[in-house]
Parts: C-alpha cells; sequence; structure tokens
C-alpha cells in the first residue's frame, strides 16, 4: 500500500505555507509545492489520508500544464527531483512524484471558475433566482444540465475559507478592469480546450476552478488546474440530465459525510476504510482515463 503522507516536516527548508492539501517551502525566488495525501470537505480536513490522492494532484497538474501552455504562461518549472536545490536533496524519496518547483508570484485574490454544466451551488443560485452569480441563464433547465455556453463565475475567499461567489463586475473591482477581462478569457480558453480533451476520453469537466499570480507584469496560472479536487469530472458513459450524477472527484466523499448526518463543524469524523479505498480509486481511474497511463 502506498505510504500515505499527511504532513512534511524537511529540515532545513523554510515552510512559505501550508493549505488544506499543499505544504509550501520558500527557495528565494521558487516554491517548492508539496502535495499532501490529506483531503477536506466542507471546509475541514478529514483526518484520514487517501492514499495516492497527492501525487494524483500533482501529476495531472503536471500534465494539464503542458497541455494549456499555448494558452496562459504557468507557475511550473520542473518536477525532477534530481533538479532541485541541494538543500531538497536529503528529501528526494518523500519528493518523488508529489511535487513540483514553481516560480514565485503574488496571487490574484480572485478565484476563476468555469461552469459547463448547472451543478452545485450554481444549480442552488438558479433554482432560487434564475442566475448563477448575477449571469442570466435559460429557463427550465434541470439540475446537471449543459449551459447553453460555458459561463465565468468568480469568486473571493472570506476570512473563514468559504469560497464566495461575485459577479464580474464585483471582481473588477478588486483586481481592475482590464485584469477581470483577461481572467475571464484564459479561464474560458482552458476550460474549452479541457473539456474537449476529456471528453474524448470519456469524462464531462462540469466545472473547474483556477488560480493565477503575477510576475513581472504578467498573469500566470498557478497552484493545481483541473484536478479531481478543483473540478466536478462526470462519467460520459452515465451522464443524464435530472439529477446528481455519479462522478470521479471528491462528490462521493461529500455525500458520505452528508449520510451520517455530521454538522460540518471541527473536528471532521474518521473516514472508515471503504470509503478511503473508493476515493482513491476514483482519483486514480480519473487520472488514468485523462492522462492515458497510470500514475507513475
Amino acid at each position: 500500500m502506498e505510504n500515505i503522507i499527511l504532513k512534511t516536516d524537511f529540515k532545513g527548508l523554510k515552510l512559505h505555507s501550508s493549505g488544506k492539501v499543499r505544504d509550501n517551502y520558500d527557495l528565494s525566488d521558487r516554491l517548492l509545492m508539496v502535495v499532501t495525501d490529506r483531503i477536506s470537505a466542507f471546509d475541514s480536513v478529514m483526518p484520514n489520508g487517501i492514499p495516492y490522492k497527492g501525487k494524483v494532484l500533482n501529476q495531472l497538474s503536471i500534465y494539464w500544464f503542458h497541455q494549456t501552455k499555448s494558452i496562459v504562461r504557468n507557475h511550473f518549472i520542473t518536477a525532477d527531483v534530481k533538479k532541485y536545490p541541494a538543500k531538497a536533496k536529503d528529501y528526494e524519496k518523500q519528493l518523488e512524484g508529489r511535487s513540483m518547483l514553481v516560480e514565485k508570484t503574488i496571487p490574484i485574490p480572485v478565484e476563476c471558475v468555469a461552469r459547463g454544466y448547472l451543478a452545485g451551488s450554481g444549480w442552488k443560485e438558479y433554482r432560487q433566482e434564475g442566475k448563477i452569480c448575477g449571469i442570466p441563464v435559460s429557463k427550465g433547465l434541470k439540475e446537471s444540465d449543459r449551459l447553453p455556453e460555458p459561463i465565468f463565475t468568480p469568486a473571493t475567499k472570506a476570512a473563514s475559507g468559504h469560497d464566495i461567489n461575485v459577479s464580474f463586475e464585483d471582481a473588477a473591482r478588486i483586481v481592475g478592469d482590464e485584469t477581470a477581462g483577461k481572467l475571464r478569457d484564459y479561464t474560458l480558453r482552458i476550460y474549452e480546450k479541457a473539456c474537449k480533451h476529456a471528453e474524448s476520453k470519456g469524462i464531462i469537466i462540469s466545472d473547474t476552478k483556477f488560480e493565477f499570480g503575477v510576475k513581472d507584469g504578467e498573469i500566470i496560472l498557478i497552484d493545481e488546474i483541473l484536478t479531481p479536487d478543483s473540478s466536478r469530472f462526470w462519467p460520459k458513459n452515465s451522464y443524464k440530465p435530472g439529477g446528481p450524477q455519479k462522478s470521479y472527484d471528491k462528490q462521493y466523499l461529500r455525500d458520505y459525510l452528508e449520510s451520517i448526518g455530521w454538522n460540518k463543524e471541527p473536528p471532521a469524523p474518521q473516514l472508515p476504510p471503504e470509503v478511503v479505498e473508493e476515493t482513491s480509486r476514483k482519483y486514480l481511474e480519473a487520472f488514468r482515463l485523462i492522462t492515458g497511463s497510470d500514475l507513475l
């Protein structure tokens, strides 16, 4: 069984930041991003790790960075641990497959969401208002229906970590009209290209979110991209509008947590072995289908 890594502690490396999943180490003008096997749901990190999860997220992001670099530059430098700085050499075994060296940027404080189908918070808002983030949407659509065309729905982070959907105009007030326009363009172009590729592999990307940063005045794609953590992946062969869909993402975990009546307040409950195993299987299957190869 894969060795599960929930926390990193690399002596001699300066921790830059630690999120729900990633631990980032400061290497002066660069960052060493390490993807653990932690998994979160409803803004809480589960006590269990998910086998292979960190490697799936890391290697799938690298795959997509290569696929989309013609649209916008990204922060990826290398994932070859032999090319990491000397101070990381003692940790090559732990870093192999679950880390990447990236450019350091100034993060843009807006999450960039692309939606092609009616699901999640978009479906909830549509039912109440007939709109998604202020964007009018055709009447009479069902849950999981394909939208007439993909839409850009930015979001911001509150102090608690919850994503808050905002209008394009709100996003423009935060980052400026020109930057907001570029973010929308990059987001929809990446999503369109990714959807075509994924559908050819049997996966529908219902929606996804991207993060961008700025380096030397240039907007750069950062963090992770088109993973089961940041996207909704649906099997194309079982897709049927009118309700929730089967998925290759962490919706399975969310559904389990809903089923046991957890109040969504910390601490998160211990996950049973079968939920851990099934979540791991879904992530690995998403990787295999999209890339056409097994995890390294």
